[in-house]
């Protein structure tokens, strides 16, 4: 089975950064596209961000446009999603995801999840 694993959650304040990280099992999954998703408390969980398998395609949620980066390191087998400028809108846990192509990422159709990490982002 495939593992993701995510880590780099925590507290911020408005207009700070912070640097997700998605560890995958092994190079399993890196021949997957790769996405971030997120989920604040009642609300459903909606796609943020997604990448190709070589990183020459990504994806991006409306408004994080210009503020979030997806970027990966194959040879780390480590997914990243950089994100500045974050707002309180921005506050939710979130999940890394894999799928066979970018446009299923964006769709949901989503083969693999991580666990989860918390992004707190204080006003």
């Amino acid at each position: 089975q495939v593992q993701l694993v995510e880590s780099g959650g925590g507290l911020v304040q408005a207009g700070g950064s912070l640097r997700l990280s998605c560890a995958t099992s092994g190079s399993t999954a890196i021949r997957y596209a790769m996405g971030w998703f997120r989920q604040a408390p009642g609300k459903q969980r909606d796609f943020v961000a997604a990448i190709s398998g070589t990183g020459g395609t990504t994806l991006y949620q409306d408004s994080v446009k210009g503020r979030f980066t997806i970027s990966r390191d194959n040879a780390k087998n480590t997914v990243y999603l950089q994100m500045n400028s974050l707002k309180p809108e921005d506050a939710a846990t979130y999940y890394c995801a894999a799928a066979a192509t970018t446009a299923m990422i964006k769709s949901g159709r989503i083969g693999y999840w991580g666990q989860g990490t918390q992004v707190t982002v204080s006003s």
